[in-house]
């Protein structure tokens, strides 16, 4: 497609007061516009609505309700690993004994995944963990405790 060196508008800036629109007023005010938003889509933006909206109407898949979904916030154990040393610094965990004690809920987080290197041995007390997580701990001669 060849490019226009000049653009029609400024063609006939100066020559004509309604642009190619036709009679004065045409294509001027809200009236062109067929109402706000999706005003129509039944009537007489019909044809548009088949080209560029074809979905416009019905349902379209599920929702869960959101009462009913649980909000999945993990953590990988290989960063607790790295972090536990700080977190005993900043009272967020515990020592008893030779075990860190972590509480993952504290730190807002609700599931521990199991990618990492586990160094220390730590008691993790969370809602879920996986097996791979809970397999790591436990070598390193750590414990795991599930929430209820």
């Amino acid at each position: 497609m060849a490019v226009r060196k000049r653009k029609k508008s400024r063609k006939l800036r100066g020559r004509t007061r309604t642009m190619g629109w036709g009679r004065v007023g045409q294509h001027r005010k809200s009236g062109s516009r067929g109402g706000f938003g999706a005003v129509g889509m039944h009537k007489h933006k019909w044809v548009w609505m088949l080209k560029y909206a074809p979905d416009w109407y019905g349902k379209h898949g599920f929702v869960n309700p959101t009462s009913k979904t649980v909000d999945i916030r993990e953590i990988n154990v290989g960063l607790l690993d790295e972090i536990a040393e700080k977190l005993v610094r900043e009272g967020k965990a515990v020592v008893e004994g030779d075990l860190i004690v972590i509480d993952v809920t504290k730190l807002g987080f609700n599931k521990v995944t199991g990618s990492g290197k586990v160094t220390r041995r730590m008691k993790i007390i969370a809602e879920y963990i996986t097996e791979n997580a809970k397999k790591k701990v436990e070598e390193a001669g750590g414990l795991v405790q599930l929430l209820e």
